[in-house]
């Protein structure tokens, strides 16, 4: 019996056939495509799920700034003000998020999730959602495969790079990981989840990828803490019962079209853009002669 996948319809009918949830699905298509236990790849995803929670850590305990001077400390800045306008939820995502963005962009240990620069907002918002709704290392299992097979299926019909297809390839794609990911961790339904992929996705769409300086700090660090916001919309209104009306898998598809028609200065090559605005220009220079 195979578990393998190439869509995420295929990974939704299999879901409905053998009465599974898609994270169960996704850790039995590990099992078979690596020859790896269940045992092994539940260790290793822990593994990777603890370096989600120290990147939190590092991203608000470490103050400095970056060597470009562009961003670091803004996470501890975040966690000491009181917000007034969103939900403790939805804050500490957008806080952690941007942490881990911060820890990534200062060389702690990377976590590419789907790519560096937008390490923040899977991470970010499910080590959020687990710390306010008290959740354990079960639900976070839960939201890493679902994350794990949402990006598997993008990566293969479309792509993650921002020089490929521009930030909707990279943050778009880990909002939809990190929506995705949540409805699993609060066990909600296949249904849910595909249209929590697709509300998020869909709506990042022509997101261009303009690093000033060709860092990924600005707008890439604070993106991910509005994206992972962005995120936890998808999956609520998702878990409300609001559907799609375009499949999920046309919406990657098309994703991908939109991302391969930007002209090259919006795809990860500071040639557009934030990048070559007066204030980006000055920056880039700066940076050349440090």
């Amino acid at each position: 019996m195979s578990y393998l996948y190439d869509t995420l319809a295929d990974l939704a009918h299999l879901s409905d056939t053998h009465n599974l949830p898609m994270w169960e699905i996704v850790i039995r298509a590990e099992m078979e495509a690596s020859g790896q236990s269940r045992e092994a790849i539940e260790k290793e995803a822990l593994r990777r799920i603890q370096i989600f929670k120290d990147s939190v850590v590092n991203g608000i305990e470490d103050r400095k700034r970056t060597v470009s001077g562009m961003s670091g400390g803004q996470a501890h800045v975040l966690l000491e003000h009181t917000p007034r306008l969103m939900s403790p939820t939805a804050y500490k995502a957008l806080t952690y998020a941007i942490a881990v963005n911060e820890a990534n962009a200062k060389m702690f240990r990377v976590v590419a999730c789907p790519t560096a620069g937008s390490c923040g907002v899977m991470p970010g918002t499910m080590c959020a959602v687990a710390e306010e709704l008290k959740l354990d290392d079960e639900a976070m299992l839960r939201g890493f495969f679902m994350g794990a097979g949402i990006g598997n299926v993008i990566t293969n019909q479309a792509c993650v790079a921002g020089a490929v297809g521009g930030c909707q390839a990279e943050v778009g794609s880990a909002a939809a990981m990190a929506a995705g990911a949540v409805v699993a961790m609060l066990e909600g339904t296949t249904k849910q989840a595909i249209n929590a992929v697709a509300l998020c996705l869909k709506n990042v769409l022509g997101l261009v990828c303009d690093p000033v300086g060709g860092l990924v700090e600005v707008p890439c660090v604070k993106r991910n803490g509005i994206y992972a916001v962005h995120a936890l919309s998808a999956a609520e209104m998702a878990m409300a019962g609001l559907i799609s009306q375009i499949p999920v898998d046309e919406v990657i598809e098309v994703m991908d079209r939109i991302g391969r028609a930007l002209p090259s200065t919006l795809r990860e090559t500071s040639e557009g853009g934030l990048a070559t605005t007066e204030t980006g220009r000055r920056i880039a220079k700066q940076l050349a002669e440090m």
